[in-house]
């Protein structure tokens, strides 16, 4: 699917962005769409690493925000991976959103946050920030989370779990965008979060399977 076939559907300043950096979508990028991506359906993407599981989230994110619908929250497992998620949204739409990183204080309710439209986060600070009331939650439109298989992680998991029960009790109309490489219970959980479930093998370099033996692989 060409970029220009879902020109009328977003924003004209996020177009002109993406249009400088890629012409097709990937497969799960068109199975997304065609999901109704564009249109607020929850989806729980999961596909190899490198296949645009990102831009899936960042253009149900960008054109909530943009559309004036809400916030969107991003929420990752760990502060390095905020800070490169930041990094990386600042840098190709800091012109046209604002974006701000919280990771800091857990005893904080981060009123700042109320100027920004897109929120990168753990989901142990966006814990705290719900313990806090923070009142600028209500105007979240968009709810991305990153890894969500860490559900299964014995240390994370628990929050997590508890956090996305909250979101989906305060926030009945937000979009959901769960991203994941890898889901044993994808069905199982695509059916929790009342989210479709995208699934697709498509990878950018082909995946070769071997076995390692006495300093050997033997490909098969």
């Amino acid at each position: 699917m060409d970029l220009k076939s879902v020109k009328d559907s977003i924003p004209q300043e996020l177009y002109e962005i993406l249009e400088k950096e890629i012409t097709k979508l990937r497969p799960a990028q068109e199975k997304s769409v065609k999901k109704g991506l564009l249109q607020g359906r929850s989806l729980l993407v999961c596909t190899p690493t490198a296949s645009g599981k990102t831009l899936i989230a960042e253009l149900a994110a960008l054109k909530s925000i943009i559309e004036g619908k809400g916030k969107t929250l991003y929420i990752v497992p760990l502060k390095a991976l905020a800070s490169e998620k930041h990094r990386d949204f600042k840098r190709r739409y800091g012109k046209i959103v604002k974006i701000a990183l919280s990771i800091g204080d857990i005893d904080s309710s981060d009123l700042y946050l109320a100027d920004y439209d897109l929120i990168v986060t753990t989901s142990e600070k966006f814990d705290s920030l719900i313990r806090h009331h923070a009142p600028w939650l209500s105007s979240i439109a968009t709810i991305v989370v990153d890894e969500i298989h860490l559900l299964n992680d014995t240390e994370r998991g628990p929050t997590l779990e508890i956090l996305l029960t909250i979101l989906k009790q305060l926030l009945k109309n937000a979009q959901i965008i769960a991203l994941s490489a890898t889901i044993g219970n994808a069905e199982e959980l695509a059916e929790w979060l009342q989210a479709d479930l995208i699934v697709d093998e498509w990878r950018p370099v082909k995946l070769h399977k071997g076995i390692y033996y006495d300093g050997e692989v033997e490909f098969y």
